[in-house]
């Protein structure tokens, strides 16, 4: 593309309402434009770059013999009823009503279509193996989108579904998109790590999720400094060692604790360290009041109990509900006397000695030990912390931040048994289907991309996926031999495959170096005036200086960089 005459901009100053480097710098480079919270514009170079990369997620995919359909955004609410998915979404459809007062939505999710589409092809376990994907706008209208494109209420989604006659069909299907989606970031350039996570709103048997690492990372990302554990927060497992304090029993004694609610500062008035304390934290569980009881100086894992109480979702009770079951304000909560139900964490169980509420305000119990208080279950209701075992090694967790970028999930028949997805087998019986889905965030890449690769000079694409290769930036536009150059050397160029932006704009060149480092161009070619020794300066964006080459020379050193 040439620029002269062209639409293009790109912005100096800093962006004050996008929160993310990423967010920050693409807009500033005139890729995208903030239309309200979560939803963007993407002009000409923005486009590019998702693109390129829909072209290497769609290589891949058929590749690995998936084939590439396309669903309706607007779809019949009823639809999200009949797999019992309508609840769990909530406010987070986009729903309206058609002229009929009939209930749509805007696409979320396309599960439900694609289980309807392989009706009308699956009778027998014969029409098996197959794998279907799509890449199509969703709609979810998030609580509080943030980070530019990492957290928006519209964007682009391939969803792939696999379908097989059983499990073992099911795992070898799993693991052929498992290794494509491996092959589609390493050759994006994304630095990702892939964890073990949880199935949340889609279900199923198992989820893994592709996680770009970096600091602003809306995930924690739970890893092992010895061997390859990797896993997501919310369901790493605690392990400690299970030890018993060997401290004699002491007889519990009610204490005064005046405006002392807190574990700081019980810690900052007491003589005792939160290692010694167990919270009493009440939650609602549906329509029921749980109290869990954790160590002091963990964290409660609110994935972990909603799993353990079999619940879509649990929340922190509200005032008033905690001073009802407990007859005290928040902070003095404790499990003795408690009338609710009691999930307490497995590392308390060896604890002796410690501190509680007294379900008194202003009161604390110390040395209390399990046997002056009932519960219900004992469970891994925690997260992990940094230092903590590996529960597969033994060696030490440490945590990073990561952006989901992509996601592969074994739904097993969960889907097909909800909307009735079945075959005949062999034995002529009718089975349910096993099905398998996998998902790209294809904005979300972009900005991880970005988010990965810039400096203080703007952002810096790799060659798989910039908007172009090949910056040509003219410094003379009126000098005959500079312009004869940079045309022959941008047609040259094209028609090795090559991609170009030229700069033939009446501006300084400093305003042209600035522009093409801004929107991170990988390679950049100045015709000045050393052409008349029929010189360019050529230059990578990941370099901080330039070399002079021979115009002879250029067009095949950028073929084994760009097409290698």
């Amino acid at each position: 593309m040439k620029l002269k005459n062209n639409f293009f901009y790109t912005i100096r100053e800093d962006i004050k309402d996008e929160e993310s480097v990423s967010g920050k710098l693409l807009v500033r480079s005139g890729m995208i434009k903030k239309n309200s919270n979560g939803i963007y514009m993407y002009t000409q170079l923005g486009r590019k770059v998702v693109q390129n990369i829909e072209e290497i997620v769609r290589d891949e995919m058929d590749k690995a013999g998936a084939m590439e359909v396309s669903m309706p955004l607007l779809i019949p609410e009823e639809i999200y009823i009949n797999s019992g998915r309508r609840t769990i979404f909530g406010d987070n459809m986009f729903t309206l009503n058609d002229r009929y007062n009939r209930p749509y939505s805007l696409g979320p999710t396309h599960e439900e279509l694609f289980v309807e589409m392989a009706k009308s092809g699956i009778k027998s376990y014969k029409d098996m193996p197959f794998n279907l994907y799509q890449v199509r706008t969703k709609f979810r209208d998030e609580t509080r989108p943030r980070y530019g494109l990492i957290r928006t209420r519209e964007f682009t989604m391939k969803d792939a579904y696999s379908f097989d006659a059983n499990l073992d069909g099911l795992d070898k299907s799993y693991q052929i998109m498992f290794n494509a989606y491996k092959n589609i970031f390493n050759r994006i350039g994304l630095n990702y790590k892939i964890v073990r996570a949880d199935t949340g709103a889609m279900g199923g048997l198992l989820s893994e999720e592709f996680q770009a690492i970096t600091d602003i990372g809306e995930d924690t990302l739970v890893l092992c400094d010895t061997c390859d554990y990797a896993s997501n927060i919310e369901i790493s497992e605690c392990v400690f060692k299970d030890e018993i304090a060997t401290c004699e029993a002491k007889v519990k004694e009610l204490i005064h604790t005046p405006n002392v609610g807190s574990i700081v500062d019980l810690e900052n008035s007491l003589d005792i360290t939160s290692n010694k304390m167990v919270k009493t934290l009440i939650y609602k569980a549906g329509s029921e009041l749980v109290a869990c009881l954790i160590k002091g100086n963990r964290e409660l894992n609110e994935v972990k109990l909603s799993k353990i109480l079999s619940v879509p979702e649990v929340v922190l009770a509200s005032e008033e509900d905690v001073q009802k079951v407990t007859g005290s304000k928040i902070g003095f909560a404790g499990p003795i006397d408690l009338k609710i139900k009691i999930i307490m964490d497995h590392e308390v169980q060896y604890m002796k000695n410690f501190l509680v509420g007294a379900n008194k305000t202003d009161y604390h119990y110390i040395n209390v030990n399990l046997s002056d208080f009932k519960y219900d279950l004992i469970a891994d209701i925690v997260n992990v912390k940094e230092g903590d075992i590996c529960p597969n090694c033994g060696g030490k967790l440490y945590f990073t931040k990561g952006i989901e970028v992509g996601n592969t999930f074994k739904l097993g028949d969960k889907y097909s048994k909800s909307l009735g997805l079945q075959y005949l087998d062999q034995n002529n019986k009718l089975q349910y289907v096993q099905m398998g889905s996998y998902g790209i965030g294809i904005e979300r890449v972009m900005a991880a991309v970005a988010e990965q690769n810039n400096d203080e000079f703007g952002l810096i694409w790799p060659i798989s996926i910039a908007p172009y290769q090949v910056a040509i930036v003219l410094i003379n536009e009126n000098d005959d031999k500079q312009k004869e150059i940079a045309d022959k050397l941008y047609d040259d160029l094209i028609n090795n495959n090559i991609s170009v932006l030229y700069d033939n704009r009446n501006e300084r060149p400093g305003v042209k170096f600035n522009d093409m480092d801004l929107i991170g161009i990988p390679i950049r070619l100045t015709v000045g005036k050393k052409s008349s020794e029929d010189l360019v300066e050529f230059k990578l964006r990941t370099d901080s200086s330039s070399t002079d080459m021979n115009i002879q020379d250029v067009v095949e050193k950028i073929k084994n960089i760009c097409l290698s």
